[in-house]
């Protein structure tokens, strides 16, 4: 899709959430035509002319001033991840560089897997903003095993797993959330990177092969994740729900490194160390073994601009 295309639908989806009470708006008539904010009342809060406003969600935004824009988010009630990626597409509009023009490049540094080895306790792995799993401790690979059976393309992507895969929906329990997470996730970098070509390949093929993901996909939703919980059912040892955190590596842009953990004393503390005990007699290599395609000048998203 265009620019054009994605700042038309994004700017019309967030409009049609926003009720004109939400806005503090007297709702004139009972028989409203759209869902949500019309245009004018958009304009009318934005303190901008309507005919602006409609060029702009026509997806002519490119000469918009920060004010604008800024005017806009607020009018739409837009959240950190919404207003960033509505910057995110002017920026591509205007053909002016992303807020993350660099992309890590070559093999992830021997300290930052010494550093992933380390975190023996927790399952922890590092990832592309395409979702590759680029390297993972040991008891990550073991959490995310499903995702490293032989004959899996290189580099493991949990995207392309999660709705390509027969298996995903089991071994995402919590579907809904976790779906409309991870697509999220991609519409986010999306608009970080819109001349990624290996990103725009890959949301071709979910969009083509999973009507889930494309029914998702056309919602133009975005989010930030930096902390949550999410839940597995791993094919060993049962369900567990387990804590995250999402922390991006300052010295290799783009990559993010995850980490779960579970509060000790509870049942999830109890199934984690099953499954470390699962993984110690499993051939599981650790992060310093390497994941094949791992640092490879080739591996996807480690050059991606």
């Amino acid at each position: 899709m265009s620019t054009e295309s994605d700042i038309r639908e994004f700017l019309a989806s967030r409009r049609a959430k926003i009720t004109p009470r939400q806005a503090g708006l007297p709702a004139y008539g009972g028989n409203r035509r759209v869902p949500g904010l019309r245009r004018e009342e958009v304009a009318l809060l934005a303190g901008v002319s309507i005919d602006y406003y409609i060029r702009l969600e026509r997806g002519h935004i490119a000469g918009a001033s920060e004010e604008v824009l800024d005017a806009v988010a607020n009018a739409l009630r837009l959240d950190d991840a919404e207003r960033a990626h509505l910057y995110d597409l002017a920026r591509a509009a205007a053909k002016r560089p992303a807020r993350r023009t660099r992309r890590a490049r070559g093999p992830i540094p021997d300290s930052v897997l010494r550093v992933l080895d380390s975190m023996g306790g927790s399952p922890a792995f590092i990832r592309n903003g395409r979702l590759d799993l680029l390297a993972a401790n040991h008891l990550g690979r073991a959490l995310y095993s499903p995702l490293f059976t032989e004959g899996t393309p290189r580099p493991v992507n949990i995207a392309r797993f999660q709705f390509l895969d027969p298996r995903g929906r089991d071994f995402f329990p919590d579907w809904d959330e976790s779906r409309n997470t991870t697509v999220s996730l991609l519409r986010t970098e999306a608009g970080r990177a819109p001349h990624d070509t290996e990103l725009t390949g890959l949301i071709g093929e979910l969009v083509t092969r999973s009507e889930e993901f494309r029914t998702a996909w056309a919602k133009h939703n975005v989010r930030l994740h930096h902390t949550g919980r999410k839940s597995f059912r791993h094919p060993a040892v049962g369900v567990l729900s387990l804590d995250f955190d999402a922390m991006e590596l300052p010295a290799q842009p783009g990559l993010t490194l995850t980490a779960y953990s579970a509060a000790p004393g509870t049942p999830d503390h109890d199934t984690l160390q099953l499954l470390a005990s699962w993984a110690a007699t499993e051939n599981i290599p650790h992060a310093t073994e390497d994941i094949p395609h791992l640092g490879s000048p080739g591996s996807a998203g480690l050059g991606a601009h």
